[in-house]
């Protein structure tokens, strides 16, 4: 059974009950995404209009319990070790939480920018991993804690610049092939430091544009399944690039809405597959970057409540045009 509605109360009440069964064991082979879990859960509430749905108090309570002392920065769970984007993730709580006095600011930047490599990419921690991803972490929480002046910006833009294949699309390290994900990454980073010029708009935006299956979903890769997650991937970075009126926003909205859990709320992959906060985030996202009423306006940068973004001044005006309708 689909829904052609965005089935808000049933998806409030999923993301109030997750967590509650610690002695589930999916509980316990998820710890290592437990900070970023309550980020996605926090953010799809909030562009729902309903943030204030889980205790200000515990969830702040359980961010600072992933304080990595020794690092100065959060891991994924208490007693994990410090990552980017974990501490991202904390980073962006706080702030919707209004709680971001708690942190050691100048702390979590020394740990961010000890992990630029000479290259100018990122570790996401101290064993070394290196990721476009990781880099627009970094970006991301420089910008949003106002310390982004510290940044080594021409290092940082021409890695990603080194990143971007003859399709327009950018990929998780030099050389690598282009992907979805790794396009929002890298624009928004791009877009972060105000240096979207090295962005062939035309070509990614059509790259982005193939990713639209018949059925309206969309892909991250060539001959790859329909996944909602790219609902948000490849939307932001065309929203960036202001081509979202080159897809099917009509069918992506059904496809979208035809993997809600009509019983018990959530959004999946794929119509019929497990629901999880990670798709539900992004689902959620996707439909309000396409104008689904009712919504909260979302930045499609930070990926964060769009007046979030605007009362840290760090909205640039092409983040305020307005979003594309669709229908209902």
């Amino acid at each position: 059974m689909t829904s052609k509605e965005l089935l808000v109360p049933l998806h409030v009440k999923y993301i109030q009950k997750l967590g509650e069964n610690k002695d589930d064991l999916t509980y316990h082979l998820t710890s290592h995404l437990r900070l970023n879990a309550v980020y996605w859960g926090l953010t799809a509430l909030a562009i729902m209009g309903h943030q204030d749905a889980l205790d200000r108090e515990e969830m702040i309570a359980f961010v600072m319990s992933c304080w990595d002392e020794e690092a100065g920065a959060f891991g994924a769970h208490p007693d994990h070790d410090a990552h980017l984007l974990s501490t991202l993730s904390a980073i962006q709580i706080l702030i919707m939480q209004d709680a971001l006095d708690r942190v050691d600011v100048d702390r979590v930047v020394k740990f961010i920018l000890s992990l630029q490599q000479p290259s100018g990419v990122f570790a996401g921690d101290k064993f070394g991993e290196i990721d476009t991803r990781f880099l627009y972490c970094a970006v991301n929480a420089l910008s949003l804690l106002g310390r982004l002046g510290e940044l080594d910006v021409e290092k940082t833009v021409e890695y990603l610049g080194r990143c971007r294949n003859y399709d327009g699309g950018f990929g998780a390290t030099v050389g690598a092939e282009s992907h979805a994900a790794q396009v929002f990454v890298c624009v928004a980073a791009l877009a972060i430091l105000d240096r979207l010029e090295e962005v062939d708009t035309d070509t990614l935006g059509w790259w982005l544009a193939e990713r639209q299956l018949p059925n309206g979903g969309l892909n991250g890769r060539p001959e790859k399944l329909e996944d909602v997650c790219y609902s948000f991937w490849v939307l932001s970075a065309l929203s960036i690039i202001k081509r979202v009126p080159w897809i099917d926003s009509d069918k992506l909205s059904e496809f979208i809405l035809s993997a809600q859990d009509t019983e018990n709320g959530g959004i999946a992959d794929r119509p019929g597959d497990m629901v999880d906060v990670f798709h539900t985030l992004f689902g959620v996202a996707g439909l309000s970057i396409l104008g689904y009423p009712g919504l909260v306006d979302l930045d499609p940068v930070y990926c964060m409540p769009a007046a979030v973004i605007e009362a840290r001044g760090l909205r640039k005006d092409w983040q305020a045009l307005p979003r594309k309708a669709i229908s209902s």
